[in-house]
């Protein structure tokens, strides 16, 4: 099967799977588990968060169709147990101390793949724990969490030159678009843990595996999923130097603070997706230039976002009065 063939394959099948999971899910509503408003909610109804139980297995089964590269089948075990864990927390709900430890014994298993020492495994280790963590702090408005997957994965595979994280991230950034028809607001349902900490996982893993194969240096991921990383870290940070109880459910971060001023849900898809595109465009092109350069426009990036922050910080403490 020709590479240009696997991919086609991979994401029509996973666009169509998570589509006609969903609606077929949705003809029995009454049954489904739902997200009900809390502390950090942006919506006031209840919700069905079934998103991840249509996107995951629709991605399962188009990987394993298309490839049967040895990591990909590792990488997909740890997926399953991570969407295993996360719907019976969306479920049941579970202890911290469980759900973490599973994020961070997955994180460890896909660490062992890239064989960096001890103190390399470490770092990597954390940042893909800490990305799985993030991508579920992140999805908490309507269309953010898919529009962030479609636009990084899809970036992820046009910029490898591996086969199989081709077709991986192809099919990931697929299964999202299908899961965006009926996430885009207004929502018809909710990503739930169950799709989140799988996309978060694989977001650092194959970030990761790009930059162990010299696909593209160590910032790239960092930039093409920036619109999530920066915002999920500094709200944790200036949490963390306030002494707020950073793991407690909350409405800090920065598209949160952006929909309570007033901005609706529309909106704010629409101007996180524009930050995405030129976010994924530019690391695109920085790829081309001497390296020096490609240095200089991830700081050009960082002084936009800081400026943007700014800016809502601003105008936040003006709101909040």
């Amino acid at each position: 099967m020709s590479l240009n063939l696997s991919i086609w394959i991979a994401s029509l099948l996973a666009l169509a799977l998570t589509a006609v999971l969903l609606l077929l899910m949705l003809r029995h509503a009454d049954r489904l588990p739902l997200d009900h408003p809390n502390a950090r909610s942006l919506h006031s109804r209840p919700t069905p968060r079934i998103g991840g139980l249509a996107l995951i297995p629709a991605l399962l089964v188009a990987v394993l169709v298309t490839t049967r590269d040895s990591t990909v089948l590792y990488l997909m075990a740890a997926v399953t147990g991570l969407f295993l864990l996360s719907a019976l927390d969306d479920r049941r709900g579970l202890p911290v101390t469980l759900r973490f430890g599973g994020h961070i014994l997955a994180a460890a298993g896909a660490t062992v793949l890239f064989d960096l020492g001890f103190a390399g495994g470490i770092v990597v280790l954390l940042s893909i724990a800490w990305m799985t963590n993030l991508y579920n702090f992140m999805d908490g408005a309507n269309g953010l969490a898919g529009g962030m997957a479609v636009c990084g994965f899809a970036t992820y595979a046009i910029a490898t030159r591996d086969v199989n994280l081709a077709i991986l991230a192809s099919a990931v950034a697929a299964a999202a678009l299908g899961f965006l028809f009926f996430n885009f607001d207004p929502a018809r349902v909710f990503l739930g843990d169950a799709g989140a900490i799988p996309l978060g996982f694989l977001a650092g893993v194959l970030g990761i595996w790009g930059i162990v194969r010299d696909d593209w240096p160590i910032w790239f991921p960092l930039l093409v999923f920036a619109p999530f990383v920066l915002d999920a870290s500094v709200t944790l940070l200036r949490r963390v130097f306030r002494r707020e109880p950073f793991w407690q459910a909350h409405r800090e971060h920065y598209y949160q603070r952006m929909v309570r001023m007033g901005w609706t849900h529309r909106r704010l898809a629409g101007f996180e997706y524009l930050l995405m595109f030129l976010t994924a465009a530019w690391a695109l092109t920085l790829l081309f230039l001497p390296h020096q350069f490609q240095w200089a426009g991830v700081a050009g990036w960082c002084a936009i976002y800081a400026a943007l922050m700014n800016a809502i910080d601003r105008r936040w403490s003006r709101w909040a009065v």
